[in-house]
């Protein structure tokens, strides 16, 4: 799965299995006005996901707080950086109120990065999950969380909010933590996860992006380092390119070797992996919780 560096090039033509069909859904029009209507916040449209269509039309959403702008700036992400808005303590019933109006069986709550805060927003994290729970007490909950620089105190706070699922994205392997996501460390991740797995006993979850490089042994060693601080579901899914300021891809994995991972995955230990060109963190988020009893 890697390219020796003198094989290295730009890959320009996207193969068939990872052109989609342009949304329309009748599920998804009606969410989408919904959205808009509520001043909503969605990573599905920050990060231009190709499964926008699909997850909405089936009623799954991804909702990010804290505002639309991150203080990272990771080399893959098309999360705008830079022009941090002051938090709005108004948000966590805000998104309550309006996410009682949905009517909707699970959600994601992710956030971007907040490392001018002195608690990286932890504390409105935890209000957020909070009050979404006091509204929609049927409302199946995953929080896809930062990393909070690794601090156990910023993690716990979460953690005692108590969401169905706790996520937190690797990523990447190991070796192209820098090139990746520079601001970011491999080791901050597994703790986060650590914590809420194994003090809070919550389900935990990841994901890895393939075609940064990576080799495949790699790819399996993050997997055993999952397994190792007790997550249960892993997604795996291509790296397409925002844009041309973003990193370029390098391989297109093909679908075959996405099954193979798979398999590879759950033999060793984990519980569900959802491993696809397509896939993200939050696709089809609800059937992820549910092959493991969520």
């Amino acid at each position: 799965m890697r390219y020796k560096p003198s094989q290295r090039r730009p890959v320009q033509r996207l193969p068939e299995w990872l052109k989609v069909p342009l949304p329309k859904g009748d599920g998804f029009f009606h969410l989408r006005s919904l959205v808009q209507e509520h001043g909503l916040h969605t990573v599905c449209e920050s990060a231009t996901c190709p499964n926008i269509g699909k997850c909405w039309d089936s009623g799954t959403l991804t909702i990010m707080i804290l505002g639309d702008h991150c203080s990272r700036a990771c080399r893959f992400c098309d999360v705008p950086s830079g022009q941090l808005e002051p938090l709005n303590a108004e948000e966590p019933a805000r998104v309550a109120d309006m996410l009682a109006k949905l009517d909707l069986r699970y959600v994601v709550i992710t956030s971007v990065d907040r490392d001018d805060l002195a608690d990286g927003g932890a504390e409105q994290w935890a209000a957020t999950l909070m009050q979404v729970r006091q509204k929609s007490p049927h409302l199946k909950l995953e929080a896809l969380i930062p990393d909070f620089e690794g601090k156990a105190p910023l993690i716990e706070k979460v953690c005692e909010a108590a969401p169905d699922v706790l996520s937190h994205n690797l990523e990447t392997v190991e070796s192209l933590q820098h090139k990746v996501r520079p601001q970011c460390r491999y080791q901050w991740s597994l703790t986060a996860l650590s914590i809420a797995a194994n003090r809070f006993g919550l389900v935990t979850k990841s994901g890895l992006m393939l075609g940064h490089g990576e080799k495949k042994e790699e790819v399996v060693q993050a997997m055993r380092d999952l397994v190792a601080v007790g997550c249960k579901i892993l997604t795996l899914g291509q790296y397409l390119r925002p844009s041309m300021q973003h990193l370029e891809v390098v391989e297109y994995v093909h679908p075959d070797v996405f099954a193979e991972l798979k398999e590879i995955g759950e033999s060793l230990g984990l519980a569900h992996v959802e491993s696809g060109p397509l896939v993200r963190s939050s696709y089809l988020a609800d059937q992820q919780a549910q092959a493991v009893g969520i």
